[in-house]
């Protein structure tokens, strides 16, 4: 069976995989990054990148399959915008063939984790599928009749950039006011903490450095009945299914998948939700769409790179 290195980069550290065709992943290497320049990150993946080829189990590697954030030109792998890293026009494709001497694909690492999810994972029996990735921002993809959807350059799936609430939300990270990813993501529930702290005086649930303060935390409260944590989370979930149904709106697909950190809220998060999401779907029959916990976790985005090597880009297999 053909194996590939899959690789997830991310703002904090990149995850390579070895990863056979079936979508097995059969072992797994990690390095932190500490400085996000091109350079600093570059070396980041050729470590790690580099760890995984000296792996028994990579034998006879295909190739190397890397999911980045931002937009990337498809065929030659140059990130042509990251806000995370804020790259401009950076050759990264160029650079790893050039270190690894072998075929390299590189595509935004939401996409990439579609593919993976919708290949091996909860999107296997559906034709029209979106994977949320909810983390510190939101990512995403779309399936639609069985294809991933790419866009006119490769920007199709930038689900967490609708604005939502575009008048009283959220400073977003793009620069607009309310996007999708500002109202609902880990960072928007905890700015929903901050926004409501006024009305809870008596509450430690922030009385900690902003730096080391989590969603996960947040979210844990609120499943204790902290009364703050609970406000908190009414907003992010009014927020978060707002979102949803307008996915719903846009491309009516049989499966939403949350995928990402947040979603380990698994069950506590789709009953917050749910309800709420039939409330507002108004154009296709309310329940139509089921809404799950993606199934591969953060793994989605290693094996769907993985993917992207064994089917020679970012493409389902599907028509």
């Amino acid at each position: 069976m053909r194996k590939a290195i899959g690789v997830d980069l991310g703002g904090s550290h990149v995850t390579a995989g070895i990863v056979a065709e079936d979508g097995a992943i059969l072992g797994q290497f990690e390095q932190d990054i500490e400085d996000r320049s091109f350079d600093a990150v570059v070396a980041a993946l050729e470590t790690v990148v580099g760890n995984a080829l000296k792996d028994g189990k990579a034998q006879d590697a295909i190739g190397i399959g890397v999911g980045s954030p931002g937009n990337i030109e498809p065929s030659s792998g140059m990130v042509l915008y990251s806000p995370n890293f804020l790259w401009t026009d950076v050759p990264l494709g160029e650079r790893l063939r050039k270190q690894f001497d072998m075929p390299v694909f590189v595509a935004n690492d939401a996409r990439c984790a579609t593919l993976g999810e919708y290949a091996f994972g909860s999107g296997k029996d559906t034709q029209d599928f979106v994977l949320l990735t909810i983390g510190t921002g939101i990512g995403g993809g779309i399936v639609s009749g069985g294809r991933l959807l790419i866009g006119n350059r490769a920007g199709a799936g930038e689900i967490g950039h609708h604005q939502i609430r575009p008048r009283d939300g959220f400073i977003c990270g793009c620069g607009k006011i309310g996007c999708f990813e500002a109202q609902a993501s880990g960072t928007g529930l905890i700015r929903h903490a901050f926004a409501v702290a006024p009305s809870f005086p008596r509450s430690n649930l922030l009385d900690r450095e902003r730096d080391k303060l989590g969603s996960k935390m947040i979210r844990r409260a609120a499943q204790a009945g902290d009364a703050h944590a609970v406000a908190a989370w009414k907003n992010f979930a009014a927020d978060l299914a707002l979102g949803l149904a307008n996915v719903i709106a846009f491309v009516n697909p049989e499966m939403i998948a949350l995928g990402g950190g947040v979603s380990t809220a698994g069950d506590f998060m789709l009953d917050s939700v749910r309800d709420r999401v039939d409330e507002l779907t108004t154009m296709v029959p309310k329940g139509t769409t089921k809404l799950a916990i993606a199934k591969l976790g953060n793994d989605a985005g290693q094996v769907g790179s993985a993917t992207m090597v064994f089917r020679g880009g970012l493409t389902t297999g599907r028509s």
